[in-house]
């Protein structure tokens, strides 16, 4: 009879330890699909200051689509993007918000901005570790985020309108 209740406890042991073991696996797994820098994932939140002085969060964004671009004022792509970006900003700033992350803070950003008549958000990368976090290789690359908070796309190279409109659709 003893015998009977140690296998019995030990059964019930060993399950109790499998199906920790198994909740475990699920858990880590659904967390590695959530977060990232892959399409469908969702990007890591951030909090910058914006050219103006104000405190900027992606996370406050959610429920909005959002453009997601690092660029530099020495990078000739990213400036000659800067009209475009600034023309879609205009014809869709009610269903779409773009997010200017700047990764050259010591230069005259500002003067850059005003120049260009820059209306959307610029903020303002000052120690690079949004830059680090999203593995900026080359810019400028934007990330296009839907209204959920998840990766659509990422495009490396200078847009040109036509790719704003084709990705935030």
């Amino acid at each position: 009879m003893v015998k009977k209740v140690i296998a019995a406890v030990v059964l019930v042991a060993l399950f109790a330890v499998a199906m920790v073991h198994a909740m475990d696996k699920e858990d880590t797994k659904a967390t590695s699909q959530k977060s990232g820098l892959e399409v469908g994932n969702t990007p890591p939140d951030f909090e910058l200051k914006t050219l103006t002085g104000e405190t900027a969060k992606l996370s406050d964004y959610k429920g909005k689509k959002v453009m997601l671009n690092f660029w530099a004022t020495w990078c000739p792509p990213c400036k000659a993007e800067m009209p475009e970006m600034q023309k879609f900003y205009e014809a869709n700033k009610d269903n779409v918000e773009i997010l200017a992350v700047n990764m050259d803070t010591n230069n005259d950003v500002a003067g850059f901005v005003q120049n260009t008549g820059l209306t959307f958000p610029i903020l303002l990368d000052e120690t690079n570790e949004v830059n680090k976090n999203y593995q900026i290789v080359s810019i400028p690359t934007t990330f296009f985020i839907d209204e959920n908070g998840v990766i659509t796309y990422r495009f490396t190279g200078q847009m040109k309108l036509e790719d704003m409109e084709k990705y935030t659709k």
